[in-house]
């Protein structure tokens, strides 16, 4: 439950600047609400925690409105080339299958440049972020012809 612990802590530590900026949003990389059992099952403390920062982030939408604060979740659609995936995972065929970290970057620079009143409320997953941004070729983030899903994230045709 460090997830959700370290996300309510700092929110709240944050809220007086929040507060104070014209363009405050809270973002956390915590994933839709799938409640597939094969999600609920395999992953259970991994999923309560990060599902509860999914709902303290979704609370705080609600909260904070009328403060002009917006809180969404963002996820990535695919696993993402990182340490944990090259060490842990699979190693370097793991990675291959698995988008670059930057297009996380260019999805949440794409959810914070908006004004706060454009999205809240919101668990959005950075490939949809970028093709409604316009960007309809994600090739240049990695992952060859069939990224592997992302936890939470069912393929096509399974749900």
């Amino acid at each position: 439950m460090v997830g959700a612990w370290g996300t309510f802590a700092l929110t709240q530590a944050c809220l007086p600047h929040l507060r104070a900026s014209d363009r405050a949003h809270v973002l956390s990389l915590s994933p839709p609400l799938n409640l597939a059992p094969r999600w609920l099952g395999q992953f259970p403390a991994y999923t309560q925690s990060k599902y509860s920062m999914t709902l303290l982030t979704l609370g705080w939408a609600a909260e904070y409105a009328n403060a002009g604060i917006a809180a969404n979740c963002l996820w990535p659609q695919t696993r993402i080339g990182t340490a944990v995936i090259m060490n842990l995972m699979g190693g370097p065929e793991a990675v291959a299958s698995s988008r670059s970290p930057q297009i996380m970057a260019d999805a949440a620079v794409r959810i914070l440049s908006q004004p706060p009143s454009a999205c809240t409320g919101q668990t959005l997953i950075d490939a949809d972020v970028l093709v409604a941004a316009g960007v309809h070729d994600l090739s240049a983030y990695g992952g060859g012809d069939a990224p592997t899903p992302d936890l939470y994230v069912d393929p096509p045709g399974q749900a």
